[in-house]
Order: structure tokens, then C-alpha cells, then sequence
């Protein structure tokens, strides 16, 4: 009896241990499940141009990368863009669109200081007290990116290299840089009491969209920096130059338009360059692209990043097409004429001109509505009300302003008196 018992204890405690195990195996295969499915619908979540995006960033050389709408200065795709670093010859689109900008004649002449004549490789190869004409000097700069060029033209327009690096920050805070630094109008590596000679992607890309899009020379700064040769000779004609623009990516995509390269020991390779094709401009800006010997590194990239924005951004038209409310207006005359009452007035879009805005196919941006809360009496039509902002991402892509689409009277003292006197009449007549 006793074995009887023993024996039933064992089977029982034998089907309790294979319940908990196919339980636990049961738990652990719906976990398991569970995840693949959170996984799978986390992949699903991805559209195309994201996917593509990742695989874009990860296929970098690039330690830090931007692609830039030309048009709005929109960053479409980044690596690190806003990471501080030495830029090496890039630094050369600012010299350049500064001395265009500074420039008063085609037969302004630049004399050479004995710092210039100083400069290293890669330089022109000056002498002290030689001249050249300045225009000759900025494709010498950009083309054969000539050290000692830049140091002729920031002494010639800022009085000191010093001097020109001055004025080369003043203009990058204009364009809206805030983590850009110049010391050197050549872009060698430097460093001072302020810190180090350096910019970041995006702003580097900002640069050259001013350069192109903005500057009041951007058509000249467009003729230098996509010539494919230039020759020249200095002031007395006594010695011929030839320059050859080193910028490959000229020739390697159809609407390659402007682009400088750049390396130094401590930036590595650098480059940014600008594309426009079907009314839509791409910048793309690269620095730290690899070191010695990865001097291809910088086209790889530079394809990869336009080949994107071509492939997934396309303009859609937009303009500011959303329904507008009435506002009140204090001390206003209501509609009605009622001694009380609240007045409001008719709102419309001023000037709606339609806008084309780079997106990418799975963008959706929406319209954001920033009206006053009141307006005072007596109001003008055509007055300002606000605006209405086209908003992605919580980024600003159009604007149009707001107005009053008609004149409201002040509902004054003198007013309210003619009402009263109105009034008065008209019930002496009906009394009559």
C-alpha cells in the first residue's frame, strides 16, 4: 500500500513537471513570436526613402555629411552635420565670394606682400612686388586652390590677412553660421585665443548656398569656380599662368555646376559641391572623407548623396490655400450697426503666390496658423493680421502674410451719439 502511494506521488509530481515545461515552452515560443513580429512590423514601418536614407548614411566614407535643398537651406539628409572641424581649402568659396563682392573693377590690381610670396604648397608661385589683376587671381584660387593667392587677395581687401578673416566671420554670421570660425582666407589649419580655424557640414553647405543662390555675385562666383581652364599672365605680361580646375565632380554628373575641394593633415579630404537639375538645387558637404590614400573617398560620397536627393525629392506646389478665420476687432462697429455687439473682420492671404517646395514622396507638411488675437479700431483692408506657415518637423518652409480683407470703423463716442439721435428719431416717427 504504501509502494502504491509512493509510486502515484512520483506520476503525480511527473505530470506537474511536464505541464510547467510545456508551459514555459509555450510562454517562451509566444515571446519569441511576439518579438518577431515587433521586429517585422517595426521594418514595415520604414518607407523606401528611409530605408534607402540608412543605407545612404551607412555606406559614408565621410565622418560628417550634408545634403542641403539649395533653395531653402532645408537639410535633407545628415551625418553629424553639425559637428565642428577644420575644413582645409573649402574655406576658399568664403575668400572668393568676399573679393567678388569687394571688387570695384575687371582691372583692379593686387600686389604680392612678402607673407604671400611665403605661402606652401599648392601656390602659384609668386614673387614679392609681382601684380596680377584680382579676377585672375580668384580662378588661380579656385581652380588650383593656390595658397598664396588667397593671402594676396585677403591683404588686398581686408588690409591684413587678419583683417580679412574679420570680415570673413561678419559674413558668415550674416549668412547665419553660428559654429563657424576663419582665421586663414586659405583654409591651412590654425588656431588662436578664439579657437580653432573650422566650420561644420551644414554650415559649410550654407555657405556655398549663398554663394550660388544669394550673393549679388553669385553669377560670377558660378563662371570661376565652373570654368575647366583659365589662362593668364601678370600685370607687366612677363609670365604666363594655366590653371586647371580640380574639381572632378564637374564631369561626373549631368548639372554639376559649382564645387571646391580641400586637405590639410588635420581636416582630411574635404569638399562641397552643388548640383541643380529639373529646378531643384542639391549642396553637398563633406569633411573628415578619409586621409591619404582615400582621395576618391569624397566622389563616392558626393554621388551617393545626390543620387539620393534626385531619386527621392521632387517640388510640390503649395500656396498657403487654408480656411482663415474672422477676428475681433476692439472698439469696432459691428456689422449689424447695434450700439453693442462684437465686431469682426474678414481675413485673406496677401499676394498668394504659389511656392514649389522640395519633399521627399513620404513627406507631409501642414499649415500652421499664427493670427493676432485682436485687432483695434478703427481698421484699414490690406492691415496685418499674421501669417500662415507651411511647417514640417517644426521647420518653417513658406510663409505668406495675412491681412484684413476689410475696413472696420471705430465705434466711438461721437458714433454711439448719432446712433442714440438715430434712434430717437425713428421712435418719434412711429409714435407720431
Amino acid at each position: 500500500m504504501k509502494r502504491f502511494r509512493k509510486n502515484r506521488y512520483k506520476r503525480h509530481i511527473a505530470v506537474m513537471v511536464m505541464f510547467i515545461n510545456s508551459v514555459v515552452f509555450f510562454i517562451a515560443g509566444t515571446v519569441t513570436h511576439g518579438a518577431e513580429s515587433v521586429k517585422a512590423e517595426q521594418t514595415a514601418e520604414l518607407s523606401e526613402p528611409e530605408e534607402e536614407e540608412q543605407n545612404v548614411l551607412a555606406g559614408l566614407h565621410a565622418r560628417y555629411a550634408v545634403l542641403l535643398d539649395g533653395d531653402n537651406g532645408r537639410v535633407l539628409l545628415e551625418k553629424d552635420g553639425d559637428v565642428k572641424r577644420p575644413m582645409a581649402s573649402t574655406t576658399k568659396i568664403m575668400t572668393c565670394i568676399l573679393a567678388l563682392e569687394h571688387m570695384k573693377s575687371e582691372q583692379e590690381i593686387v600686389t604680392a606682400s612678402a607673407e604671400a610670396a611665403s605661402q606652401p604648397k599648392v601656390r602659384l608661385g609668386v614673387r614679392e612686388g609681382q601684380q596680377f589683376y584680382l579676377r585672375d587671381l580668384l580662378y588661380s584660387l579656385m581652380l588650383e586652390s593656390h595658397n598664396d593667392s588667397a593671402v594676396m587677395i585677403a591683404e588686398h581687401i581686408g588690409g591684413s590677412v587678419r583683417g580679412f578673416a574679420s570680415l570673413m566671420n561678419k559674413k558668415a554670421a550674416e549668412i547665419g553660421c553660428e559654429d563657424t570660425y576663419y582665421i586663414t582666407p586659405n583654409g591651412l589649419d590654425a588656431s588662436d585665443e578664439q579657437g580653432t580655424h573650422s566650420t561644420t557640414a551644414r554650415e559649410l553647405a550654407l555657405v556655398m548656398r549663398y554663394c550660388l543662390m544669394e550673393s549679388p555675385k553669385s553669377r560670377e562666383f558660378r563662371e570661376i569656380t565652373g570654368a575647366a581652364t583659365q589662362q593668364f599672365r601678370d600685370v607687366e605680361g612677363r609670365q604666363s599662368f594655366s590653371c586647371t580646375n580640380h574639381n572632378a565632380f564637374l564631369t561626373m554628373m549631368n548639372g554639376a555646376v559649382s564645387g571646391k575641394t580641400g586637405f590639410t593633415a588635420d581636416a582630411g579630404y574635404c569638399y562641397v559641391g552643388a548640383l541643380q537639375r529639373d529646378s531643384r538645387t542639391f549642396i553637398v558637404a563633406l569633411l573628415a572623407c578619409g586621409w591619404p590614400n582615400h582621395k576618391t573617398y569624397k566622389w563616392q560620397d558626393t554621388r551617393a548623396l545626390m543620387e539620393y536627393g534626385l531619386k527621392y525629392y521632387k517640388k510640390q506646389r503649395y500656396d498657403g490655400n487654408v480656411g482663415l478665420p474672422q477676428l475681433s476687432v476692439a472698439d469696432g462697429i459691428p456689422e449689424n450697426g447695434a450700439l453693442s455687439g462684437v465686431s469682426t473682420v474678414k481675413l485673406q492671404i496677401r499676394d498668394r503666390e504659389k511656392t514649389d517646395i522640395l519633399l521627399r514622396e513620404d513627406e507631409e507638411p501642414a499649415y500652421r496658423t499664427l493670427l493676432a488675437d485682436t485687432l483695434k479700431a478703427a481698421v484699414k483692408a490690406g492691415t496685418d493680421a499674421g501669417t500662415v506657415q507651411l511647417v514640417l518637423d517644426n521647420q518653417v518652409l513658406a510663409e505668406w502674410k495675412v491681412e484684413t480683407a476689410e475696413s472696420i470703423a471705430k465705434r466711438d463716442y461721437i458714433w454711439c451719439l448719432c446712433q442714440l439721435m438715430m434712434q430717437f428719431t425713428h421712435m418719434n416717427k412711429i409714435n407720431q
